[in-house]
């Protein structure tokens, strides 16, 4: 009897060892060949989301509403969880404080449109030490090496577009002059202003120079056209300074044209041409813009803005989210541009989306057919 009990203790000692120590068999195996490549301290584990943290500047512009919108749907679509994080109204600090947050917090990639291309060196040196892929999204993250790719549209062809409508607005090629006209950009912290301002310039400088266009406050210079923040606020009272000074309106000093960079800056400038100077849509300059604002799309509606450009937020989101697929898979995410940015440690591979320039005649087509607004948003 005490041998059969021994027996007995002796084999299910031996079940028990086995259930403990695991098989080496196929699931084992599968489940060592399943892991993803991730960024982080931590493995991946098979059964749990991947993790994709995302960083906008502010919910204060549409624009960055639709982008984060456009890519948390997607990401999720996709089957990543996402922590998606606005910094306030463009407020640095906490910015840097949220990404250090979603580094800690377990984000396997980030994807980052920066406030300040050059105040996120805190979070980009934990990211690298956690070896964690950071994406620039639309704005590149200057002088870090912990940057692994930029997705963005081409934004020297932005500010080209520009410039070359009021070239072809004001028949520049034919008409003698001079045309007066005042200047524009973003934010200098933003590095996009260099390709904004710098890509109309191109356009724009030869006919400075032969005096077809004149500028009379004689403000060119990038940092004197610049508007902190891309802030409506304050490209209202730059124009409205520049109104003063120049004896700006219908029966002063002829304004022909203003070259505004973004949607936001040229509502500043609409705001003070029709407030403060008495412009209507029968003498309006020629007022350029970005992003196809609702705001804006109205004021182009009313006669009140000439153009915008068109930058599908969707089809970047898209692009942006096949680089997080290949960064995730340890593949080589799909790149067009890797030649032209350098974000001072290096070029940084890139893919660039094709803006299109939006008037009234193709705006329905652009944004109504394709879907990314109701007609009935812009009424």
């Amino acid at each position: 009897m005490k041998k059969l009990s021994l027996l007995a203790l002796v084999i299910v000692l031996v079940f028990s060892m086995a259930a403990c120590g695991g098989g080496s068999g196929s699931d084992s195996g599968d489940q060592g060949t399943n892991t993803a490549q991730t960024g982080g301290d931590e493995p991946a584990n098979s059964d749990a989301k991947l993790k994709v943290g995302v960083s906008m500047p502010t919910k204060s512009l549409q624009r960055w509403n639709q982008d984060g919108d456009n890519l948390k749907k997607q990401l999720e679509e996709k089957g990543y969880e996402v922590d998606l994080q606005y910094a306030g109204d463009n407020e640095i600090p906490m910015q840097v404080q949220q990404l250090e947050n979603m580094i800690t917090g377990g984000c396997n990639v980030l994807v980052v449109a920066a406030i300040d291309s050059n105040q996120l060196g805190s979070p980009m040196e934990q990211a690298k030490e956690k070896k964690i892929p950071v994406i620039a999204y639309d704005r590149l993250i200057m002088n870090s090496d912990a940057v692994s790719y930029y997705a963005s549209f081409d934004n020297t062809k932005v500010g080209e577009a520009q410039g070359q409508f009021i070239v072809d607005a004001l028949k520049l090629d034919t008409e003698k002059g001079p045309f007066n006209i005042e200047l524009f950009t973003g934010d200098p912290a933003d590095n996009n202003v260099n390709f904004f301002f710098g890509g109309a310039m191109s356009v724009l400088q030869p006919y400075i120079d032969n005096g077809v266009l004149k500028v009379p406050s004689g403000q060119t210079e990038k940092a004197q056209c610049s508007t902190e923040g891309w802030n409506t606020e304050k490209s209202q009272a730059r124009m409205e300074n520049l109104i003063s000074a120049q004896g700006y309106g219908p029966s002063g000093t002829k304004l022909d044209a203003v070259l505004s960079s973004n949607d936001s800056v040229a509502q500043g400038i609409t705001n003070a041409l029709v407030g403060t100077a008495g412009y209507t849509k029968d003498d309006f300059p020629i007022l350029t813009g970005q992003d196809c604002d609702v705001a804006s799309m109205k004021n182009m509606l009313k006669g009140l803005q000439a153009m915008s450009i068109f930058k599908d937020t969707r089809q970047l989101a898209e692009q942006t989210v096949k680089m997080v697929d290949a960064v995730l898979q340890g593949n080589t995410p799909e790149t067009n541009n890797n030649e032209d940015y350098d974000n001072g440690t290096g070029i940084i591979p890139s893919y660039l989306c094709d803006p299109i320039p939006c008037t009234i005649d193709n705006y329905k087509e652009l944004l109504i057919d394709s879907g990314y607004y109701q007609e009935s948003e812009l009424q």
